[in-house]
This record gives structure tokens, sequence and C-alpha cells, in this order.
């Protein structure tokens, strides 16, 4: 099989906000790319809040900024997942989020449920 097909060669991209970068994989997958690669903000990467006041001018300068599920959905809203290959770069600290934002079905109800009884 890998003899066979080719490599997936993905674009690293992100910036500003979600909608931003849906726009930027959009004209990408356009263009011919079948592959994707995330790049996140500073914030993002250290597990923040775009909102928290030790991060103000840092938000989406060098990624793109996602602080919730809905952030993720934004990011990949019309991108054909079935058929495009993603990639998630992410520093060890975020990691407890990045699996929290990209649920199953099933597991998006437990995950409401713990952002609404986190502590503040």
């Amino acid at each position: 099989m890998h003899r066979s097909r080719l490599w997936t060669m993905r674009q690293f991209a992100g910036f500003g906000t979600a909608e931003d970068t849906n726009q930027r994989f959009r004209y990408l997958l356009a263009q011919g790319q079948t592959g994707l690669s995330t790049a996140f903000d500073l914030p993002t990467l250290m597990g923040y809040d775009s909102d928290h006041a030790l991060l103000e001018g840092e938000v989406g300068k060098c990624g793109v900024a996602i602080s919730s599920l809905a952030d993720m959905e934004v990011l990949f809203d019309k991108i054909p997942l079935a058929s495009v290959t993603t990639s998630m770069t992410i520093n060890s600290p975020a990691a407890v989020i990045w699996r929290c934002t990209w649920p199953s079905p099933k597991s998006r109800r437990r995950l409401e449920n713990n952002i609404r009884h986190a502590p503040e």
C-alpha cells in the first residue's frame, strides 16, 4: 500500500481566528492540497484561553487562536475531513485540552458537562 501511494504533503497554516484559518484551509484545498497541518498561537499551545489577561497581544499572532470546541468546529467547517488528512502540533501543557476539543459525539456531552462544572 505505502509503495503505491505518494507521501502526504501538508501545508502548515494558521493565523488570527478560526474563521481566518478556515478560509485559508479552504483556499489551500481548492489549490490541490490534500493535507492540512494546523499552526496554533502561543496561548493555545500553552493551554490558555484567548481572553486570559496575561496573553494580551499574543492571541492569533503566530497561529490560530483556539479556546473552545466551538472554535474547532469553525476551524474545520466545510473541510472534507473524510478525504483530507490533518495534523496538529501542540505542546504538552495543552494536550488535555486538545483531547477535549476533538471529541466523539458521545463524549461531547461529557465535555460540555465538565466545562460547566470546572473550577475558575
